[in-house]
């Protein structure tokens, strides 16, 4: 009888023990849930301020191209008729 008594001591301390490392298991996952939630809104945000950057940098860079076409339009001419040309070359073969 002692040893029955025994077994289900064990047992319900095994089981307490099962339930706490159930509970930590689930409260780990939990705070891993809430890390990837934190870093998708950081990967978005950093997404969007080097989106935010290129464009700035391409419309600079698109205002420089007119200005130069505008002072040069012949060397703007000779540049693109070379690079069609160039273009033309590579496509035949």
């Amino acid at each position: 009888m002692a040893d029955m008594k025994t077994a289900s001591a064990q047992s319900a301390t095994a089981r307490v023990k099962a339930e706490i490392a159930a509970d930590d298991l689930s409260a780990q996952v939990a705070a891993l849930h809430e890390d990837l939630a934190r870093l998708s809104d950081s990967v978005v945000a950093l997404g969007h301020g080097a989106k935010t950057a290129v464009a700035d940098e391409a419309s600079v860079m698109t205002e420089r191209l007119r200005d130069k076409v505008r002072e040069e339009p012949i060397f703007a001419l000779a540049v693109t008729a070379g690079v069609a040309y160039l273009f033309g070359l590579m496509s035949r073969r």
